[in-house]
């Protein structure tokens, strides 16, 4: 059967359409989504530094295409206004460096402001607001860091024991602190870190993890 000039033509566009998806698809699957939640709370605030050296290593680390935000969890977290910094990496190096330094600059503008911990934790709240931003911004891996000592106190009015969810993101909890109760008595350390576990599991996380020694931040983001 003999085929006509135009039906060459929409096959190959075809073809090239089908291509084109799928080496955007691929490229877009080698991408990285992080969204790092930084503890304001009491006296954890005071562990700032620590969280500005995993900023500093995700800024060096993250690569053209990949997605970086930096957020805070204060009273009641869910909501863009607690978004420190955002980017997404262009692939001009010059730009991209441009890009990092501005990011940097904002994070830093931010550390300044901190004199005294929010009084409450809505960890939760931040969570929720994370596997939004990563879901829109939809990179090829989504991870949520968590730089915090996982004790969530809510104010009042502010209701968080509901189902959530969060599926295709892994989640690492970065420096748990231990607080004077946990030294009394080790069980209600282990048992809060078993509680976070199960709840983001439980939402549809792919993974979570606990990682206390950030000199070994980069088995995190070990391609596996």
């Amino acid at each position: 059967m003999k085929r006509t000039f135009s039906t060459v033509i929409i096959v190959a566009f075809t073809l090239l359409a089908f291509t084109g998806c799928s080496s955007k698809e691929q490229a877009q699957s080698h991408t990285q989504g992080v969204y790092l939640l930084i503890d304001t709370s009491g006296t954890y605030a005071k562990e700032l530094d620590k969280a500005l050296a995993v900023i500093n290593y995700l800024l060096g680390t993250l690569n053209p295409g990949d997605t970086l935000a930096v957020a805070k969890v204060s009273s009641r977290s869910f909501s863009e206004k607690d978004i420190i910094a955002k980017a997404t990496f262009i692939k001009d190096p010059i730009k991209a460096n441009a890009q990092k330094r501005a990011f940097r600059d904002r994070v830093d503008k931010f550390s300044k402001t901190i004199d005294k911990g929010s009084a409450y934790t809505d960890i939760t709240g931040g969570i929720i607001q994370a596997a939004e931003y990563l879901n829109e911004a939809n990179p090829g891996r989504k991870t949520v860091l968590i730089f915090s000592d996982m004790q969530e106190e809510l104010g009042k009015g502010t209701v968080r024991d509901f189902p959530i969810e969060l599926s295709g993101i892994r989640f690492v909890a970065l420096n748990v602190t231990k607080l004077n109760t946990d030294n009394k008595d080790p069980r209600r350390y282990l048992g809060r870190l078993e509680w976070w576990q199960k709840r983001v599991l439980n939402a549809g996380a792919t993974d979570w993890r606990v990682v206390n020694d950030l000199e070994h931040l980069e088995r995190v983001f070990r391609q596996s």
